[in-house]
C-alpha cells in the first residue's frame, strides 16, 4: 500500500506552518533611504552611535543650576542662600562657571554650567534680591538634570538588524544625526483572481456573478504588513492563461497569492499548475481550519505560492495564520518568538459554540463592554459574508483538540 503523505490529506495546522518555516527564502536584498521614509522598514545594518547624546549636561526642570553639597541641611525653616551669577539661555552654551555658594537660572533642557552637578526647582526656592535665592528643599547630586550620555553612549548598539523601525525609532536616529539608513526591500507579491463569475468592482454585475472583494482585501493586508501589492487581474477559470500567468508572476515576485482556484471542482486548476511550474511544488493541500480548509502551500523556484480560497473570510484567515509569517521573513524582520505577533485582549464569550474534533476554528467575534466588563459577541455566517468581518474586531480561536467553548469562558480574542 502506498504511503501516506501530506500531499494527500488534510495537514493540521501545526503541520502546515512546520512545513512553510521550513522554506529556504532566498536573501533579502536592501537599500538606502532617508529616514523620513522608512517608518515601518525593516533595519538591514545593525546602528550604533557615533556620539553621546544628549551630548551636554541638561536640566529636566526650570531652576538653578548649583553645587549640590551647598543645598544639604536646607529646609522652609532654615533655607540656605546661593548668590546668582547669570542666566543660562536656551539653545547656547553655558558660559558661565559657578562655584561653590553660587547658582545659576536654568530653563528645562538648558545646558548645565561647570561647577553644578543638580538643579533646584522654582518652587522649591525664594528670590530674595536681584542676585540671591534663598533655597527651601535640598537636592542630591544628578538631580533634575540628564548626563551627557544619559540617554545613548557613543559606540552604543542603538538598534538592530531586523528590527521594524517605529517613530521613536526614527526620532533617536534623527537625535544621533543619522539622516540616511539601510533597509530590507519591501516584497513584491503578486495576486492572482481566478473565476469565471469574478468581475471588476467598477462592473455592473447579473446573477451569477460577483464583484472582486478579495484582491482587494489582500492588497490591504501586504501593504500594512509591509509588503507590495501587485493585482495582476482577473483570470477566467482556463488551465493555460493561469499558467502562464502564474509562470510571469513568479519570475517577477517574492510571493504569489492565487485566490479562488483551491477547492476541490473540475475547472479548479491552481494545484495542477503550481505542480508543474517548478520544484517542490505543492507542499499541503487542504489544512484542518475552518474557514480555510481548502488551502494550498507552496514553493515554485524559490518563490513561496499559495492557493487561497475564494470566500473573503477564509481569504483573512488563511493570510494572518499562514501567509502573514512568511511575509514577515521577506521583510528580513527578526521574528521574536516569544513576543505575541499580534494585539489581543481577554473577553468573556456570551454563547456557546461548538466545534468537532480535530478542526481548528476561527470564529469571528465583536468586542462590546458591559459594566466594565469585555465580552466577545459571536458574529456567526458564513465564510462568503463579508459583513461578518466588517462587523469584527477580531477572532476565537477553538483548538483543533477541543469542542468548543461554554458561555462564560474567558477567551482570547485576536483584534484585526
Amino acid at each position: 500500500m502506498k504511503n501516506e503523505t501530506v500531499r494527500d490529506r488534510a495537514v493540521t495546522v501545526e503541520e502546515a506552518l512546520k512545513l512553510l518555516s521550513g522554506l529556504s527564502l532566498p536573501p533579502v536584498r536592501d537599500e538606502t533611504l532617508p529616514i523620513e521614509d522608512s517608518y515601518g522598514r525593516v533595519l538591514a545594518e545593525d546602528v550604533y552611535s557615533n556620539e553621546n547624546l544628549p551630548g551636554f549636561r541638561r536640566s529636566t526642570m526650570d531652576g538653578y543650576a548649583v553645587h549640590a553639597p551647598d543645598t544639604f541641611g536646607a529646609s522652609e525653616g532654615m533655607p540656605v542662600y546661593l548668590r546668582i551669577t547669570g542666566t543660562i539661555k536656551m539653545g547656547f552654551p553655558a558660559h558661565i562657571k559657578i562655584s561653590p555658594g553660587e547658582a545659576a537660572e536654568v530653563p528645562t533642557g538648558g545646558m548645565l554650567p561647570e561647577g553644578s552637578d543638580a538643579v533646584v526647582m522654582y518652587e522649591h526656592t525664594n528670590r530674595v534680591g536681584d542676585d540671591l535665592i534663598e533655597v527651601l528643599r535640598p537636592v542630591a547630586p544628578g538631580e533634575n538634570i540628564v548626563r551627557e550620555d544619559e540617554d545613548i553612549r557613543e559606540g552604543q548598539l542603538v538598534l538592530k538588524r531586523g528590527h521594524r523601525l517605529r517613530a521613536h525609532d526614527v526620532g533617536a536616529l534623527a537625535g544621533l544625526g543619522i539622516t540616511r539608513i539601510r533597509v530590507y526591500r519591501r516584497p513584491l507579491v503578486s495576486i492572482i483572481s481566478t473565476g469565471d463569475e469574478i468581475v471588476p468592482p467598477h462592473q455592473p454585475i447579473r446573477h451569477g456573478q460577483v464583484r472582486d472583494i478579495n484582491s482587494y482585501n489582500l492588497h490591504g493586508l501586504i501593504t500594512e504588513n509591509g509588503g507590495i501589492a501587485l493585482k495582476l487581474g482577473i483570470i477566467k477559470d482556463e488551465y493555460a492563461v493561469l499558467k502562464s500567468v502564474l509562470s510571469e508572476a513568479i519570475e517577477k515576485s517574492d510571493m504569489v497569492l492565487i485566490t479562488g482556484g483551491s477547492s476541490v471542482g473540475t475547472r479548479d486548476f491552481a494545484h495542477r499548475v503550481i505542480e508543474e511550474l517548478g520544484s517542490p511544488g505543492i507542499l499541503f493541500h487542504r489544512v484542518t481550519i475552518k474557514p480555510g480548509k481548502p488551502l494550498i502551500g507552496g514553493m515554485v523556484k524559490d518563490v513561496p505560492v499559495f492557493g487561497l480560497p475564494g470566500h473573503p473570510v477564509a481569504v483573512t484567515v488563511c493570510f494572518e495564520n499562514f501567509v502573514l509569517p512568511l511575509l514577515r521573513r521577506l521583510t528580513g524582520e527578526l521574528i521574536r518568538e516569544y513576543l505575541p505577533d499580534r494585539r489581543t485582549v481577554r473577553a468573556r464569550l456570551t454563547h456557546n459554540l461548538s466545534s468537532p474534533v480535530g478542526r481548528e476554528d476561527h470564529i469571528r467575534v465583536r468586542v462590546e463592554e458591559n459594566n466594565g466588563t469585555l465580552l466577545a459577541v459571536p458574529i456567526l455566517g458564513k465564510s462568503g459574508l463579508i459583513t461578518t468581518l466588517v462587523e469584527a474586531d477580531g477572532v476565537v480561536v477553538i483548538p483543533q483538540h477541543s469542542s468548543g467553548l461554554y458561555e462564560g469562558d474567558e477567551v482570547e480574542v485576536r483584534l484585526f
